[in-house]
């Protein structure tokens, strides 16, 4: 299957499960993050505000915000800029995506961030992340190359292998709702 054959198969997938379902799906894998070594050694973390079709973050990032440094992705023409999550207060819609976004100053230590929480389109188990199609996480996650990535999946993103590129960034593992998948050739 080329790129835009998964992108419509996931599509109909996601339209398939319940709300409710994929919330139930979303707290069982952000429990998972939270039992990581990882996470647990991590003080600068980098999530996402997700959309409604996306592993659910927004009760997590609630959750962790005044225990962590939690960052949050920011759309800027064709790249992605970070700010710090401060609570509910500094959210604002954002301008191309409608994507909730903080406010505030941007954080530009980058080779601080331990660990990024990834969404995607859909996974392999070699950790090859399929994203929307306009690279920006591709540009983001190779400008942090210290941090570790952990892709969010619901268990039928899952593929055996999905097409990947050159500039296509993989992951140091995935975690659904009913495993983890770790990325065994992450140093090569």
């Amino acid at each position: 299957m080329d790129k835009a054959e998964v992108r419509k198969m996931m599509s109909k997938r996601k339209r398939a499960v319940p709300s409710e379902e994929k919330l139930r799906r979303s707290n069982i894998i952000m429990q998972r993050l939270e039992q990581t070594e990882e996470f647990a050694a991590a003080q600068v973390v980098l999530l996402y505000w997700s959309m409604a079709d996306e592993v659910q973050t927004h009760e997590f990032v609630e959750r962790w915000y005044k225990r962590k440094t939690l960052l949050l992705p920011c759309v800027d023409g064709d790249d992605l800029r970070l700010r710090q999550y401060t609570g509910s207060a500094c959210m604002v819609a954002g301008e191309q995506f409608g994507i909730g976004e903080p406010t505030g100053e941007e954080w530009t230590d980058l080779d601080a961030v331990q660990l990024i929480a990834v969404p995607g389109v859909a996974f392999d188990h070699k950790g090859n992340r399929m994203g929307r199609g306009r690279g920006f996480y591709d540009r983001l996650l190779k400008s942090t190359p210290n941090a570790v990535k952990i892709g969010l999946a619901y268990d039928f993103q899952m593929l055996d292998s999905i097409p990947t590129e050159s500039h296509d960034v993989r992951m140091d593992c995935v975690l659904t709702d009913a495993s983890m998948e770790t990325n065994e050739n992450r140093d090569n």
